[in-house]
């Protein structure tokens, strides 16, 4: 039996919420990611890094000469929500100046999937939460400003990132033992926090329930994670003991690295949709030749700085991200992306081979008559002026009747660039 959530509150519970935004100045916030601490475990940019290969890390972390994330702390306790502080990742490209990603990190004291159900506008839902206090242009001000629906590269809702760990009384969610297997009801919890719904908003069907469950993240007996398109959610399994508990690193896991691994997915996101976009303008340009390089160009970048399927050589951060992946099909669509560019690449090397061999056609048309001419002219041994002039006259004469006839049309659309005549019928 379904377990509704809406009035469920767990031992601890976690909101991150992440929203598309454009830089209006430079932040002068601390430079890095928000340092979260639990004991002696700071993490902070260098502590992070270790669980990127290079290239991803400078893409989320920057470095001392080109930073490119911020965090503040705050303080502001409303309506059942405290927020912790912010971040801003800048993701801007060639054609997103500014573009930046806004990260909110929460603490929810009451239920939490009905903050989560107001936060996607789910139909009967309370207010959404990020107003008030909580809304972007109260907290971010002057340095930036949330990207509205009609940017192409935002989203409709807020990406959301929720944990919850359950006391020893939520059953629903508990492994009966270590070593048993957990519950369908846990599933069930986790598919309600990672879809922002409940059973009455989005029922799954049954035919496809289980192969949506299996989609889950089992990180360790302890937890697990689902990833969806516009939200994701952990999972406790064992009663949370509360200050000390292993749930500790679980929620700085969540909060760091996991939250990094998503981030880094949905910057892949971004840029594949901006490489899409400029696939579709390829042909709007007058030089289809500048067009398809400047495409490659960008391919090559996009492939080395953002395109990484594997995090680390271990660790759940790698599931996560290709868990994003597969929900946008992001390896399939960058799959037809380097098919398409190199079907443009093959068609701008075939346009110029026709016109390198359309400027030697008019060479030849051209030097052929005009070569003939001269050659008779030598071999004679007439040197007149006026016999000269004549043969360069019929010489012009017959390149312009070359030119004329369907070989000399072909060279001349080949060096423009056409396909030439058509062929006889």
């Amino acid at each position: 039996m379904t377990v509704d959530l809406e009035a469920i509150a767990g031992a601890r519970q976690i909101l991150v919420v992440v929203l598309p935004v454009r830089l209006l100045r430079t932040p002068d916030w601390a430079e890095g990611p928000f340092p979260f601490e639990v004991g002696s475990r700071r993490t902070d940019a260098a502590t992070r890094a270790t669980y990127f290969a290079p290239a991803s890390a400078r893409v989320l972390y920057g470095s001392s000469d080109r930073p490119c994330r911020w965090h503040r702390t705050l303080s502001i306790v409303h309506d059942g929500l405290q927020l912790q502080g912010l971040e801003l990742l800048r993701t801007a490209a060639r054609r997103s100046h500014g573009h930046a990603l806004a990260v909110l990190h929460f603490t929810v004291d009451g239920p939490l999937l009905p903050v989560l159900r107001a936060i996607g506008h789910r139909p009967y839902a309370g207010r959404d939460p990020l107003t008030g206090p909580f809304a972007p242009q109260q907290l971010f001000g002057p340095v930036a400003e949330v990207r509205g629906d009609t940017d192409a590269l935002a989203i409709a809702r807020p990406y959301t990132i929720a944990l919850l760990t359950p006391d020893a009384h939520h059953t629903p969610a508990l492994r009966p033992e270590p070593t048993a297997e957990l519950p369908a009801t846990a599933d069930s919890w986790l598919w309600q926090l990672a879809s922002r719904s409940t059973p009455r908003d989005f029922p799954l069907a049954p035919e496809t329930a289980a192969d949506e469950f299996d989609q889950a993240v089992r990180i360790s007996a302890d937890w697990s994670a689902l990833v969806l398109r516009h939200s994701a959610a952990f999972l406790g399994h064992r009663a949370d003991a509360g200050e000390g508990d292993f749930y500790d690193f679980a929620a700085l896991h969540a909060r760091t690295v996991y939250l990094d691994a998503l981030l880094l997915g949905t910057l892949q996101r971004d840029h594949i949709d901006q490489l899409t976009d400029e696939l579709s303008g390829v042909f709007d340009g007058p030089h289809l030749s500048a067009q398809v390089g400047s495409l490659e160009r960008n391919i090559a970048l996009f492939r080395s700085t953002y395109w990484r399927q594997h995090l680390t050589a271990h660790g759940p951060a790698n599931e996560l991200l290709l868990a994003f992946q597969a929900q946008y099909r992001l390896p399939e669509r960058f799959a037809e992306i380097l098919a398409e560019a190199a079907d443009y690449s093959r068609l701008v090397q075939n346009q110029e081979s026709q016109q390198i061999s359309g400027a030697l056609g008019v060479l030849t048309i051209l030097g052929l008559p005009l070569g003939t001419a001269l050659s008779v002219l030598q071999v004679l041994g007439d040197q007149s002026t006026a016999h000269l002039l004549v043969a360069l006259g019929l010489s012009i004469v017959a390149t312009a009747a070359a030119l004329t006839t369907r070989y000399g049309r072909l060279v001349i659309s080949s060096l423009r660039g056409g396909a030439g005549p058509e062929p006889p019928a």
